[in-house]
């Protein structure tokens, strides 16, 4: 895939939103490897190798391991993902296909389970922001693997 669009020429100020969203999760205190595994998730099911070599990187950097990567598309099936982590990445999976049209009480239940409404509402959030990068990402032709990660 080549570049389409550098992301040093678009707009002024076009991504400061998505990018101060960026900062709000990763100051929210909701447990970042789980926000990282969520993105993996959804970046598999949107196809988008420039944000799943990426956050394949930022999650080994937050002490991932390589096993739960490879085979975190068969989670469900996985005795080492733990119960709140498969209900997150259930929840990720009914926002991100785009059959699904509302989230069921049985879902939300089980999301209640484990998580406040604050966390829910972070863990919404998350997830359609890496549905939006991934478009977004797909759309400008980022190239995979070419992130480095950021230290700050």
């Amino acid at each position: 895939m080549n570049t389409r669009i550098e992301l040093n020429q678009m707009p002024n100020g076009l991504l400061d939103g998505i990018l101060k969203t960026e900062l709000y999760l990763k100051k929210s205190g909701f447990d970042l490897k789980l926000i990282e595994l969520v993105k993996y998730r959804v970046s598999q099911i949107n196809k988008c190798g420039y944000c799943l070599a990426m956050h394949h990187q930022e999650a080994l950097a937050l002490g991932e391991s390589e096993l739960r990567l490879h085979t975190l598309i068969a989670y469900k099936e996985c005795p080492y993902f733990e119960d709140h982590e498969k209900a997150a990445l259930a929840f990720a999976e009914n926002l991100t296909l785009t059959h699904q049209t509302e989230v069921d009480d049985q879902l939300y239940a089980l999301l209640k389970k484990y998580y406040s409404k604050e966390q829910i509402s972070i863990l919404t959030l998350a997830i359609t922001q890496i549905n939006a990068w991934n478009r977004i990402n797909k759309t400008i032709g980022a190239v995979p693997g070419s992130y480095t990660e950021n230290k700050d």
